[in-house]
């Protein structure tokens, strides 16, 4: 697979028994997540919400009506997982990716009993769901995770701290790498960055995941409802 040219050069491999050109491929599974060789997530979203929605039709089949309360637990244990799993590889920046993952959600919430002809963010409001596209901030977790050594890697690999120390905000910022390209905007170590930069400083000095993910919510919530 070549990536970022579109040479076709021909690499061989020797052996024992000779040498031989490697067969050129444009699309790759690895631990469950397509890789192409632009790098879009496009083909990952199809498959994803692909699978989601075959799980929904077997719901849909069996489980005539839903409450609030037993489509959420159905929900988040067998469909939701499907749209997220390692979403922090390949998160969907493209328009028409967003609404391919957005739109099984849209499709799931209509199955709760009296909520067809009710308005999608209405549906998500009452059931205290946000939208994938929202959910897929909570990148800042694994952020996180990185930052406080609660990961089996080198932060520094991906993130360097700023040297500016006059901005407001928390004690550890993040500076922001320089890219062209709308592609490499998108990857996870550079999207994360301005989200991380805007949290305050009780919220960044989190002592445990858990408590990280609480203080987050809590946050985001005050900032919707202007506490």
């Amino acid at each position: 697979m070549s990536l970022g040219h579109s040479t076709q050069y021909n690499y061989v491999m020797a052996d024992a028994t000779g040498t031989f050109v490697i067969e050129r491929t444009t699309e790759e599974r690895d631990l469950g997540v397509i890789i192409t060789d632009n790098l879009k997530p496009t083909s990952q979203c199809v498959k994803a919400a692909a699978k989601a929605r075959s799980v929904l039709g077997v719901i849909r089949r069996h489980f005539k009506r839903h409450d609030p309360q037993d489509f959420l637990i159905i929900y988040k244990s067998y469909i939701r997982p499907h749209l997220e799993y390692c979403i922090q590889a390949w998160s969907p920046y493209l328009q028409k990716d967003i609404y391919c993952l957005e739109s099984v959600q849209r499709a799931a919430t209509r199955l709760v009993r009296g909520f067809k002809k009710v308005l999608y963010e209405d549906r998500l409001r009452i059931m205290g769901l946000t939208t994938l596209a929202v959910r897929r901030k909570r990148d800042l977790i694994e952020c996180y995770k990185i930052l406080s050594g609660k990961e089996n890697l080198d932060p520094y690999q991906f993130f360097h701290h700023s040297d500016t120390t006059h901005l407001r905000g928390h004690s550890c910022k993040l500076s922001v790498n320089r890219c062209h390209l709308q592609l490499r905007q998108n990857f996870f170590r550079q999207r994360v960055i301005k989200d991380w930069n805007k949290l305050p400083q009780d919220v960044a000095d989190a002592p445990s995941v858990n408590s990280f993910k609480n203080c987050l919510d809590t946050h985001w919530k005050n900032i919707v409802y202007g506490h």
